[in-house]
This record gives C-alpha cells, structure tokens and sequence, in this order.
C-alpha cells in the first residue's frame, strides 16, 4: 500500500458497476448498455463503499528482482488501461475525415447487415473497404466521412487505415485528412 500515489488512485463513476474477479485476475466493469474485462497484471485494491480501484505494484506471485522491478511500469499501464475502459464505456468517440482533391469521393454500399465503403481517388479502379459491426460510419456530401465508435483503440485503427489509401502530398495537399489536420505545403522548384 506504500507504492500507491494518488495518480494511481481512479474513481468509478456511479454509472458503472465493477466486478473484481480476484483468482482469475479479471477486472469487469458493466454498465446499463454493454461490458467490458480487463486481465490485470498487477493486483488493485478495490473499495465498493467510496467507489475507488487502487492500482499496486504486487504482482500476483512470487517474481524475480527483475521482474519486481518492470512492476512499477505496469502499475502506470494498468491505471491508464482502466481510466480508458471506464472512459470508453460512458462516452462515444468519432473521427472526422475530409476528402481534397478533384474527383477524391466516397461512397456508402450497404446491402443487408455488411457494411462497405466505395473510395473514387484517382487510381484507375475504385477502392473497396468493410466496416466492421462496431463502428458506425456517416457520409456526409461524399467528400466528408465519420466515424463513431466506443472502443477508441479499434476506431483510431480503422482510420489510419482508410487514410493509408492516399495520404496528404505535401506539393498539392491532396488526400484524406483529418478534420483539424493543415498541411505545410512545400514550394516547387523554379525553372
């Protein structure tokens, strides 16, 4: 209890409800729509009456001077993990992304329960891509497209990928951008 500092100290909002599930070293927090679980490696102190997790640097057996001291980095890691569960269970995340340059569009093929994206930008062959069921996806005027989701991790993922189709030039600033992303534009060379 010594090694505990108050940034390893997390509060629960009274819309969650945790379950600590101490011989499986399992972490569940549910809420009113969904669930999610932990596998901790470090052990928590959990305090039901003031709605409290305290993170320590215990490991759950014996370990080696070495390993002891890796405890204290997964100490931080398992505080940040769960202030990001417990975040991603009471709000919804998005990404915005905007298409530049003449021609870039996008398109939204849904047929029954899949979910896939058409992409126009300027290769010679159109580029398809499937959403995954828990990300919801909203085109707005072909050139501008969002993205919601609650788990954070798989959304920032989808993005990155829908934007590695044509990143920003640097010359032009054609692309896929991120809603609040300015590209410092290069100058060309005069002749």
């Amino acid at each position: 209890m010594r090694h505990i500092l108050k940034k390893h100290t997390i509060k629960i909002p009274n819309s969650v409800n945790v379950v600590y599930l101490v011989n499986k070293k399992i972490l569940i927090f549910v809420n009113s729509i969904c669930q999610k679980s932990l596998k901790l490696n470090v052990q928590i102190f959990l305090n039901k009456s003031k709605k409290i997790i305290k993170v320590s640097r215990l490991s759950f057996s014996k370990s080696s001077i070495n390993e002891q001291k890796q405890l204290y980095f997964f100490q931080g890691t398992e505080t940040a993990l769960i202030k990001r569960s417990i975040l991603e269970l009471s709000t919804n995340f998005y990404q915005k992304l905007k298409f530049i340059g003449v021609g870039y569009r996008v398109f939204d093929v849904s047929n029954f329960d899949n979910s896939m994206l058409m992409f126009k930008l300027g290769y010679s062959h159109f580029l398809y891509f499937k959403i995954t069921k828990n990300i919801k996806i909203f085109n707005f005027k072909t050139i501008k497209l969002f993205f919601f989701s609650q788990n954070y991790q798989n959304l920032v993922q989808i993005v990155s990928l829908v934007r590695s189709f044509k990143k920003p030039e640097p010359y032009k600033g054609k692309g896929i951008l991120y809603e609040t992303e300015k590209i410092q534009l290069k100058k060309a060379k005069k002749v």
